[in-house]
């Protein structure tokens, strides 16, 4: 059986790394072993920073939340939450947070209707 070489496939692969590896810093983007390396790194971050974003969304919502409730005269975000439950409105915390900042007059209406 012939022999079979793997240069093309190798080349090919070399490539798509280095390509992906483009505009990293210094031999990470020209060398294949660290470039390699940086893409498995970068990998792992974006998985786990996918989870975090969604945290850090409801934290922010959270806390825009907070002030404009305050600034309708309620006593704080958790007790306006349990009020908005009780009173069986399906809003959820984007959609208030994007009312809150982007049409407070709106907001201002569903507050009242809340107490």
């Amino acid at each position: 059986m012939a022999r079979i070489k793997g240069g093309v496939t190798a080349q090919k692969r070399r490539k798509n790394i280095l390509k992906r590896a483009k505009g990293y810093r210094g031999l990470r983007s020209k060398k294949e072993r660290y470039a390699h390396e940086a893409l498995m790194r970068a990998g792992k971050y974006s998985f786990a920073h996918r989870k975090d974003k969604k945290t850090d969304f409801r934290q922010l919502w959270i806390v825009r939340l907070n002030a404009a409730v305050r600034d309708n005269g309620h006593k704080s975000y958790s007790t306006f939450i349990a009020k908005l439950k009780k009173n069986g409105f399906a809003l959820d915390r984007k959609v208030l947070a994007q009312f809150a900042s982007d049409q407070p007059e709106i907001f201002a209406r569903i507050s009242k209707l809340v107490v």
